[in-house]
């Protein structure tokens, strides 16, 4: 049989509005770990401790040093950034909003930074998560390396990429480009 001949099955990406749909079919809830890369439905690793402190400790640190009125911190909830992408970041700090996004999902022009704790998705992280982001213009995210002690900024995205891209070790300071007054200790952010 010449290669011509063969039918490869594939299946087209999914939509964000199919990803909904097949989510009710299937009887997911908010405790079902997927989110839609690439319109690929992905089934998200379990949260271990060190993971869940993590997120826990900066979910308070964001929200003690940034205001009401500078950010809204939004923890593991999930991102529209486009018809075939809605990931769900571990901690995304978004534009103030008077519905606090109880009307429509925050889209990437609401985002002021976006945080991934990695213990085991520091591939995926700083891969696939990075080059979405990056496309749909997303201006800081950082991922939290539990595992190594060094945090990754991502600043400056342009063409599937960011400009500016640093790893800070546990010694180092960091502030967001949206409030670079408010500084942290990159062990503080860790742990």
């Amino acid at each position: 049989m010449a290669v011509d001949d063969l039918q490869l099955e594939s299946r087209p990406p999914l939509t964000v509005e199919e990803f909904k749909t097949l989510a009710e079919a299937e009887g997911w809830d908010e405790d079902t770990r997927v989110e839609l890369l690439d319109g690929e439905v992905v089934w998200m690793s379990p949260i271990n401790d060190p993971h869940a402190g993590c997120v826990n400790r900066l979910n308070r640190l964001f929200s003690r040093r940034y205001t009401d009125d500078v950010a809204l911190v939004s923890v593991q909830n999930p991102i529209r950034i486009d018809s075939y992408d809605e990931p769900q970041p571990d901690v995304a700090l978004l534009r103030p909003r008077a519905d606090d996004y109880a009307a429509a999902t925050p889209t990437p022009t609401d985002t002021l930074l976006l945080v991934e704790v990695s213990d085991s998705t520091l591939r995926i992280d700083l891969g696939r998560k990075a080059r979405i982001y990056a496309d749909a213009g997303v201006a800081e995210y950082w991922v939290v390396d539990v595992k190594n002690l060094v945090v990754y900024v991502h600043r400056d995205p342009a063409a599937g990429s960011d400009a500016t891209r640093r790893v800070l070790a546990s010694s180092e300071r960091i502030s967001a480009v949206f409030a670079p007054e408010v500084e942290f200790g990159v062990a503080e952010l860790i742990g």
